[in-house]
């Protein structure tokens, strides 16, 4: 059934309520003209005539009578429907599927997506901590948490905040091989590298120009809390978001070198499918996990709201 077939039944079924094409244009908020013209088309469409006009009142005819009786039952459950459709984009239910990067996941979304499922009973969710890189569309997820650049992409996009990453090393690793005290002074030392890393290309500022030294060494790890446990262990210097080792830098276990150089800053985005309704269930999980973050004491808060595109 077309949108137009649509309108001219429920015009329709006005007029034959209120036996009166004035009346239903009143209640449908148009003119009395457009509402014969309506009748008209429905008529002509249909090929029988479906209300007796007298100067006085508007009757069904008897085939009327029965197009009217099913017009109501349909237009009961159309708008049974958009009802439905509406409360579905309005109070979150159904299934939420959501990614995110394995450490992160770990540290900072586990005990939040706990608190979200239970602040949101009618909702399941299947919650996936994954460095991979997810297909966002093709593998079904309305979030997914990145850490990365953003990049041109037909996915929405809310940036969360910041990731700031930081070159760090053991006191002990430090005192044996020297503390750096520029980035070409790193291909001296054990630099470690990240498995899940695009590039292992560490940029640093420099001027008008910006200095890339790529981290080589005798260890590799896949993931940053493995690198850590490296770093921690007197093993080298490894790039780290400072969500993972804040409270070892605050401790003393760890130290950050080359921080006023280093240019390796990362946004926390989440993203979701493209198109123009984001639905509920996503808006509230994205709202819930922004609004937890901002109580971590190493988080740079981000903006609110739909922020543009990126990969």
């Amino acid at each position: 059934m077309s949108f137009g077939n649509l309108t001219e039944m429920r015009t329709f079924e006005r007029v034959a309520a209120h036996e009166s094409f004035a009346g239903a244009a009143r209640t449908l908020g148009i003119s009395a003209s457009a509402v014969s013209k309506q009748i008209r088309a429905l008529e002509d469409r249909l090929g029988v005539k479906l209300l007796q006009r007298t100067t006085r009142r508007v009757t069904l005819t008897q085939v009327g009578r029965i197009y009217f009786e099913r017009a109501q039952k349909i237009l009961a459950e159309v708008d049974e429907l958009e009802g439905t459709v509406r409360g579905l984009h309005s109070e979150p239910r159904g299934t939420l599927r959501v990614s995110a990067p394995q450490d992160f996941g770990r540290l900072y979304l586990c005990e939040t997506v706990g608190a979200f499922a239970a602040a949101y009973p009618h909702l399941r969710v299947e919650f996936v901590m994954t460095d991979r890189k997810v297909d966002v569309v093709e593998e079904g997820f309305d979030v997914t948490v990145r850490i990365a650049r953003p990049a041109s992409s037909s996915l929405v996009m809310r940036r969360l905040g910041r990731c700031e990453r930081l070159l760090c090393a053991s006191p002990a690793y430090l005192a044996a091989y020297g503390v750096p005290d520029s980035p070409a002074a790193l291909a001296s030392h054990n630099c470690i590298e990240y498995d899940y890393a695009e590039s292992n290309a560490w940029s640093f500022r420099g001027g008008a120009r910006a200095q890339t030294v790529t981290a080589t060494g005798r260890l590799r790890a896949n993931s940053a809390w493995t690198l850590r446990a490296l770093v921690l262990a007197d093993q080298g210097i490894a790039l780290l978001p400072r969500f993972v080792v804040h409270e070892d830098l605050a401790a003393g276990r760890l130290a950050s070198v080359l921080e006023d150089a280093l240019d390796a800053d990362l946004d926390v985005m989440a993203l979701l499918p493209p198109g123009r309704h984001v639905s509920a269930k996503a808006r509230a999980f994205v709202d819930f996990v922004a609004e937890r973050l901002r109580t971590e004491p190493w988080w740079h808060a981000g903006e609110s709201g739909r922020a543009g595109d990126a990969s």
